[in-house]
């Protein structure tokens, strides 16, 4: 039995698996697979999931893949840890026939993830909480470097708890690199809005990031390489509809929705 936060995860794969089949936005065949799959209702997250999210999830793994795929590119024995992946399909998308892949989530996660995608010689899965840096030794192979994504998971934790987080993948991992969404107040809000509106109301976020140069306050061995507006390379369509756009120009300007990429 999922926990509504772990319950989260139905979303962002129905998010995928629609944009594969109506859009030309996002290729992510093993999303669509898994969703005619997979024994639950995905109605009411169609019914109740406003456009501004299903655009979110699908723009945040167009960046996360780009930002990943230019890594392997000149690290292509790399290990990638997907901190909270949930039923993530990345290693799909991205593998490049060399690198090692590691899916981290809690262990009722990945009982459920090991039914539907199997291990591989190079697909490896970790049960544990993120927090819980004891991962760091699960992982076999660091020789080529390592690549950290974190897609929306740091935002159910607190500023108090991801502060020493962050320094603990710094002691462990000096020189991975790492990407990760991160949400202003206004995102936050309208990641709340969109979870009470699919009944998940018990698996709120909590962290905000106005300024992703807080990170290196919090410990100035992090370096900030660079941060994206999620919708920022996504062509505007008009069958959005006129309010979705101007709400999505809005985002992009207040940085409200972004993933930041940073070197530990």
């Amino acid at each position: 039995m999922l926990s509504p936060s772990e319950e989260t995860l139905f979303i962002p794969l129905w998010c995928r698996a629609l944009a594969s089949t109506k859009s030309s936005l996002f290729c992510d065949p093993k999303a669509v697979e898994l969703v005619h799959t997979i024994d639950y209702d995905f109605s009411l997250i169609d019914a109740r999931l406003g456009p501004i999210i299903r655009l979110a999830s699908v723009a945040r793994a167009r960046l996360c893949d780009s930002i990943l795929k230019a890594y392997i590119a000149e690290h292509p024995s790399a290990s990638v840890v997907d901190l909270g992946v949930g039923l993530d399909t990345g290693f799909y998308r991205v593998d490049n026939g060399l690198i090692e892949w590691y899916d981290l989530d809690l262990p009722n996660v990945i009982a459920l993830r090991k039914q539907l995608l199997a291990e591989t010689e190079r697909v490896h899965s970790i049960a544990k909480s993120l927090l819980d840096i004891s991962w760091c030794d699960d992982l076999i192979n660091m020789d080529d470097g390592v690549f950290v994504l974190a897609g929306a998971v740091l935002g159910y934790f607190s500023a108090i708890e991801l502060k020493p987080f962050f320094s603990m993948l710094a002691d462990r991992l000096p020189e991975a690199q790492m990407a990760f969404t991160a949400y202003s107040p206004l995102g936050v809000s309208l990641i709340n809005k969109s979870l009470q509106r699919v009944g998940m109301m018990s698996a709120m976020m909590k962290w905000a990031l106005e300024d992703a140069h807080d990170l290196t306050r919090w410990d100035d061995r992090i370096s900030i390489i660079d941060e994206f507006s999620f919708f920022q390379d996504i062509p505007y369509d008009r069958a959005w509809g006129d309010e979705t756009i101007r709400k999505i120009r809005s985002i992009d300007e207040h940085k409200g929705m972004r993933v930041i990429h940073v070197r530990l």
